[in-house]
């Protein structure tokens, strides 16, 4: 028995190490263990703070970025704005031009139309072709329309007027012929001879010519001047046989007494 005792005590002893050394494994694996979760949470932790800064610097682009297209729009609107403004000024101003450009043309227009108030123009009066100022024919053309109306004391005049204030116009063989014929209308026969006489005188080749013989012998008549007419037809139908005053002259001078 006490052999036994001894071999199991030497027994027990022989294991004591043994137990020590299995106990001493199993702390060192518990320390392992725990660094390993402190690292793997240190890790866990490092993970969550870079994720969370890159969260937050993702944030903060995404807010600068967001931040940046708000202003692109807004500049964008703003030169749409603009551009619509510049348009409906552009078409303002394309208004205006279209204007003033009419504008220039009603004036130049005016100007010309006043210009030809005061440049000579081409007329022609029985047959007679001249240059003539707008205001010496107005003047001609209304002392003949007194004379058209039958006011042929206003009208001799008017012709007389005209002669004083245009001496030298293309219009004066007309106008002694309308004057003598106004004065005969007055029944101022000797001024009408003198007149018509004038105007035979001055211009032997006129149109109006015959016809102031013929109305000078008229005149003759009207003062009973018979010879004085019948000469006076006579010289009419020698200087212009081939006229109609000088037929006219014919059958007058065939009705007048010797």
């Amino acid at each position: 028995m006490i052999g036994l005792k001894r071999a199991a005590a030497i027994a027990l002893l022989g294991l004591a190490p043994l137990a020590h050394a299995g106990l001493f494994d199993d702390d060192e694996a518990r320390r392992a263990i725990l660094d390993l979760r402190n690292r793997i949470d240190q890790s866990a932790e490092q993970s969550r703070k870079a994720q969370a800064d890159q969260s937050a610097q993702l944030g903060e682009q995404i807010s600068t970025l967001r931040s940046s297209l708000l202003d692109l729009n807004n500049q964008i609107e703003l030169m749409r704005n603009d551009m619509a403004k510049l348009r409906g000024q552009n078409e303002q101003l394309a208004r205006d031009v279209a204007d003033l450009q009419r504008a220039q043309k009603d004036v130049a227009q005016g100007v010309d139309e006043r210009m030809r108030k005061f440049e000579p123009q081409k007329v022609s009066v029985d047959g007679k072709e001249f240059m003539a100022d707008p205001e010496e024919k107005r003047q001609f053309e209304e002392a003949l329309a007194v004379f058209r109306k039958g006011d042929f004391a206003a009208a001799g005049n008017a012709f007389r007027d005209f002669q004083k204030r245009f001496p030298q116009s293309g219009y004066n063989d007309a106008a002694n012929f309308w004057l003598g014929n106004a004065q005969y209308g007055n029944r101022d026969y000797k001024e009408a001879i003198n007149t018509f006489r004038g105007l035979v005188k001055a211009a032997p080749d006129s149109a109006r010519a015959p016809e102031a013989l013929l109305s000078i012998a008229n005149c003759q008549v009207e003062l009973k001047d018979s010879k004085g007419a019948r000469k006076t037809i006579g010289d009419l139908v020698a200087a212009y046989p081939k006229s109609e005053a000088a037929q006219a002259g014919r059958e007058r001078l065939a009705a007048l007494k010797p």
